[in-house]
């Protein structure tokens, strides 16, 4: 059995009846949603529905802003109309949407009324999809129910730890999200590599291609800048520590694109320890002999101006225990023995 699902109760809401006798609805663009992307807002009011199909409603016009056809990507403003047709989704589905992701508060490096910092854990995704009912945002929600918007502000990898920004309001997330765009902010990430990075090597600057392969799943390659696929990515590189055997990096982005790091730090034959996609297989499996039972890859590092105070913002995430404790113990290994 099919249901039929609308948008989340609003008081801008207006309905009016197909010929079949389902329910289109118009929704009227308020500030908190101004600037944000068409296939977001929609993601957020039909709930429940997967993101394929909000997708696909995009596509065929049935989707419509201020009477127009319109893009994923479309910016809505406020005061814009948007009609949102309505969908069917299956009893699975909506008992799937019934059954919310369990809130769950995160560790704080920063909140005030505009923004939140959280150290994300490794093994959490961001959000949900791709396999994954829930990340941290939907938990958050659910954890925060009178919270008015909660946004993320930028991604990181589910493997990746480290700082994470929410919005908490639309003019904060807007701001910082051009901040990023324009290369303003400071992204510092600390990555544990296989052998010696070179001294001299501090600068990447190779374009990377998204691919799909056979399964679906999503891979990033190097290739030329010349390729009209490619995206330009730049990553800066700095020796933070020599260990045995391997480097620790620190290692600042100044694009953000797609396992940027994971995938320019190996094409360099230098593969972050655990990585499980880029990295060196054989390798991993001593690692985890040896303790390591995830990828060392931290967002350590993340300098901002914020939005509402035009201060200039440093937040910093300590390594997570189980990655200082490898660190110790390599350290310990290199250690000659007292005489």
């Amino acid at each position: 059995m099919n249901r039929i699902i609308g948008p989340e109760a609003t008081k801008t809401a207006t309905t009016s009846t197909t010929n079949s006798g389902l329910e289109v609805k118009w929704l009227t663009v308020d500030e908190e949603s101004a600037g944000q992307r068409l296939d977001n807002f929609l993601i957020r009011h039909l709930k429940g529905v997967p993101k394929t199909h909000v997708y696909l409603i995009i596509r065929s016009g049935e989707v419509r802003v201020n009477k127009g056809r319109a893009s994923a990507d479309t910016r809505i403003e406020t005061g814009d109309v948007v009609r949102l047709p309505p969908v069917r989704i299956s009893d699975k589905v909506a008992e799937k949407a019934a059954r919310p992701a369990p809130g769950r508060e995160f560790p704080l490096l920063l909140e005030d009324d505009a923004l939140m910092a959280i150290d994300k854990p490794a093994g959490v995704a961001v959000h949900g999809g791709s396999g994954v009912s829930f990340g941290v945002i939907e938990q958050l929600r659910q954890a925060r129910p009178l919270a008015k918007l909660l946004e993320l502000v930028h991604r990181l990898d589910r493997e990746t730890s480290g700082i994470l920004l929410v919005a908490k309001k639309r003019s904060a997330l807007k701001h910082v999200q051009d901040q990023f765009r324009e290369r303003e902010t400071g992204k510092t990430y600390l990555a544990l590599v296989q052998g010696q990075w070179p001294e001299k090597l501090k600068v990447i600057d190779s374009a990377l291609h998204k691919f799909l392969l056979p399964d679906g799943e999503r891979r990033v390659r190097v290739t030329s800048n010349e390729d009209p696929d490619g995206m330009r990515s730049i990553t800066l590189v700095k020796v933070a520590e020599r260990l045995e055997a391997c480097t620790l990096l620190e290692v600042t982005i100044k694009t953000g694109r797609t396992h940027q790091i994971r995938v320019h730090l190996a094409s360099q034959g230098h593969p972050i320890a655990g990585d499980d996609k880029y990295g060196d297989f054989e390798w991993n499996k001593a690692l985890q002999k040896q303790g390591l039972k995830r990828m060392f890859l931290h967002a350590w590092r993340l300098q901002f101006t914020h939005p509402a105070t035009g201060k200039r913002i440093e937040l910093k995430s300590n390594l997570p225990p189980e990655l200082q404790l490898y660190v110790n113990h390599v350290k310990s290994k290199s250690t000659p023995p007292s005489v």
